[in-house]
């Protein structure tokens, strides 16, 4: 029963990434977000949940994921993903670049009854605004230490 659920779960996960974030088929998330979903900034819902999307897809109208890696539990599922875009809109008040990009990150979400109620994620914000030239791309680099 429980690995049932578990692989029940970790379809409904890829799905999310390779099928409805991909394409921008947000709608059909409506039956897999539950309605007291909480996500990562606090949105709230299915329609918190778009929203967010959206504004990535906004910026990045190619952005297409690519799940390297699963791991599932009866009720959370962690995520390793990639995904690679180019920078044709506004990002976090950045105008595009038009620069290619390249992001990687990891979330862990909380399924309960077959839906997502809550959401984890951390992804690598610092090399995507390298990426796009509004960081140098030295910012964050480890120095060499002086003996």
């Amino acid at each position: 029963m429980q690995d049932d659920v578990k692989a029940r779960n970790s379809q409904l996960i890829r799905a999310l990434y390779e099928d409805w974030l991909s394409h921008g088929r947000f709608e059909e998330l409506q039956d897999s977000i539950a309605d007291d979903y909480v996500g990562p900034n606090g949105e709230r819902g299915a329609a918190g949940f778009a929203t967010t999307m959206n504004g990535l897809r906004s910026a990045f109208p190619d952005i297409r994921f690519q799940v390297e890696d699963l791991i599932a539990e009866p009720d959370k599922v962690a995520v390793r993903w990639r995904w690679q875009a180019i920078h044709a809109g506004e990002f976090r008040g950045l105008e595009a670049s038009h620069r290619r990009v390249e992001n990687t990150g990891i979330a862990i979400y909380h399924l309960r009854h077959g839906k997502i109620v809550r959401s984890w994620l951390e992804t690598d914000r610092l090399g995507a605004l390298q990426q796009i030239g509004a960081l140098p791309a030295g910012v964050g680099a480890s120095s060499p230490r002086s003996n």
